[in-house]
């Protein structure tokens, strides 16, 4: 997929690997010789890694329990001064009740941190990863039926908005695929995901205003969907003019 989309910068979540697992020589040889990882062992972590060079800014704990959930990178070649932030919303567990379910709380919680964070941004920046909420009615295949389901729920949307206005982001996943066009990214290994389209868009790529304008495409890889064990998810790739 590298080989055919050559994308400069490549942005991985829930890598499920400590650091010096990560198969960082394996990206090097593909040209992707700046790497910033962020692993621990089990489930989560984050990694960016890219053919431009960057330095790590900060690994910020949104989740306040040590969790490897985010790392941002500022490009100092091609591109310099250009924030990628990369996160890895936490899922929420299947009850989206905070009492009986403390992991929809936490979700909750994250949201809120990440909120009180873009109230200051003051650079261009990208934020991107898995953000395990589609917000709009036609970013899942059936609003109705996911009105209780988590990830689809009316407080979920309401936090992502949010967290949307606090710095008036720009969701370029619908920017360039407008609503209501089938945009997914997501598809349940539960439903027969291969053979139904029930699929939901949790992946996203948005942009500060003052970046936003030189987003030229955005387009979902979905042909990654056909190879053998595939991911849940599907990548996304926006191209800027910079």
């Amino acid at each position: 997929m590298l080989r055919e989309q050559a994308v400069d910068v490549l942005c991985l979540q829930e890598i499920k690997c400590q650091e010096h697992q990560f198969p960082a020589q394996t990206l090097a040889d593909l040209g992707y010789v700046h790497q910033a990882v962020h692993g621990q062992k089990g489930y989560h972590g984050v990694a960016t890694v890219s053919r431009l060079p960057f330095r790590e800014l900060h690994r910020h704990d949104w989740q306040d329990n040590g969790e490897a959930r985010h790392v941002g990178v500022e490009l100092t070649g091609r591109g310099a001064g250009l924030i990628i932030e990369n996160v890895y919303i936490p899922a929420g567990g299947d009850t989206p009740d905070r009492e009986v379910n403390p992991k929809f709380g936490q979700k909750l919680d994250f949201l809120q941190r990440m909120t009180r964070w873009a109230e200051a941004l003051r650079h261009p920046t990208l934020i991107v990863g898995d953000f395990n909420v589609a917000p709009l009615e036609c970013d899942v295949y059936d609003h109705k039926a996911l009105l209780k389901v988590v990830s689809h729920t009316p407080v979920e949307v309401e936090a992502l908005g949010r967290f949307n206005a606090a710095h008036e982001w720009v969701d370029l996943g619908r920017r360039f695929i407008p609503a209501p066009q089938r945009n997914y990214s997501w598809w349940s290994y539960r439903s027969f995901w291969r053979q139904k389209d029930q699929g939901r868009r949790l992946d996203h790529m948005w942009a500060s205003p003052d970046l936003a304008h030189h987003a030229a495409s955005h387009r979902l890889v979905e042909e990654t969907r056909n190879w053998d064990s595939p991911s849940d998810h599907i990548p996304l790739v926006t191209e800027f003019d910079l």
